[in-house]
């Protein structure tokens, strides 16, 4: 008998393991690079250390439990830094998890997570951006939103059904004017995106509305694909955008080009134009983008990247400022900006 409750017992103890398995995960990225950058100032050059140019340095934690029957538990926690000064990346200086914190469920029918997310027009412009939306040098000069877009208090699912993939996030406050009583409107965010793959053709479209109070409204409607022949991949894409305040409102046209070339193995190439118009202005800025990366290993890659923007009219757009509707950069050429940079990047 004695034997028989050893036996019940341990098998009891072995359906709960199974049941109850779990893994963390450390995960991180450390990139930094030198940077020359003309009329830094709107007069002189600069050269300097920066941080974060192919990809945000980051760390964070990653974690998933099998609850059973198909079901898990999964959280992320995700901190950025500047490798130069070993600062934190967070620029209201209240964010512990500034790029991402959630935790949430997953199974066959998809994964719904609460916390701060990437949105889906942030997944979606990794996948068309030919620079990946790199820190420096990429589709952020042109839209800074499409490549940095992160919502607190949000609501994200999920879901990947064979070649297609589908996202919503929903957010009760995307910045810190949200969850204000009596104003429903102010911080809401709305956003969904499909994306379908199949053989070397990848297409999506992704819509986003922002509204950071109860007046302005801010969307984007986008659509982009890319197709891979042999070594190459073409990247082609439009963004639409309407902004409005109440009492005005403003378009903007955004399309974009690039190749990517695996010259060998380790050593690949990639080459991008970005135009933008902006309708309710003559101040319709150009950047273009060469970039090499030679990959030591799969965790360890080193890259040297160009970038030169082209304003018009009387907009001063810098490399990697805002050409949103007009904006201006203090910090970039009224004409144009050159930057170049070299750097090193490991995963972990």
């Amino acid at each position: 008998m004695k034997q028989k409750m050893l036996a019940v017992t341990a098998a009891v103890l072995a359906s709960t393991g199974a049941y109850a398995q779990s893994s963390v995960t450390l995960y991180g990225v450390a990139d930094v690079g030198v940077e020359y950058l003309s009329k830094a100032d709107g007069t002189h050059s600069r050269v300097a250390m920066t941080s974060g140019n192919m990809s945000g340095s980051r760390w964070g934690i990653r974690g998933v439990e099998d609850l059973g029957g198909g079901l898990k538990g999964v959280f992320t926690l995700e901190s950025g830094f500047t490798i130069d000064d070993g600062k934190t990346a967070d620029t209201t200086g209240n964010r512990f998890f500034n790029r991402q914190a959630y935790v949430g469920l997953q199974s066959s029918y998809g994964t719904v997570t609460l916390g701060r997310h990437q949105t889906p027009l942030y997944d979606y412009s990794l996948m068309y951006d030919p620079m990946a939306i790199a820190s420096r040098y990429s589709i952020a000069v042109q839209d800074p939103t499409m490549g940095s877009q992160r919502a607190d208090n949000s609501i994200k699912y999920l879901g990947t059904f064979g070649g297609l993939t589908a996202s919503a996030l929903y957010s009760f406050g995307y910045n810190a004017n949200g969850e204000i009583p009596g104003n429903y409107k102010a911080g809401k965010e709305y956003s969904a995106g499909l994306n379908y793959a199949t053989g070397p053709l990848s297409v999506g479209a992704v819509y986003d509305l922002m509204q950071p109070n109860d007046v302005v409204k801010d969307q984007r409607f986008s659509v982009a694909g890319t197709y891979a022949f042999g070594p190459a991949k073409a990247f082609a894409g439009y963004r639409w955008e309407h902004v409005t305040t109440g009492v005005a409102s403003a378009v903007a046209n955004l399309y974009w080009l690039g190749l990517g070339y695996q010259v060998t193995p380790a050593l690949s190439l990639t080459g991008a134009a970005y135009y933008q118009d902006l309708r309710s202005t003559k101040a319709d800025p150009w950047s273009f983008v060469v970039s090499a990366d030679y990959a030591f290993s799969k965790r360890t890659d080193a890259y040297f990247n160009m970038g030169y923007v082209l304003n018009r009219s009387d907009n001063n757009v810098g490399i990697y400022s805002n050409a949103l509707l007009g904006g201006s950069n203090a910090t970039g050429d009224k004409i144009n900006q050159f930057g170049a940079l070299v750097g090193i990047r490991h995963k972990f």
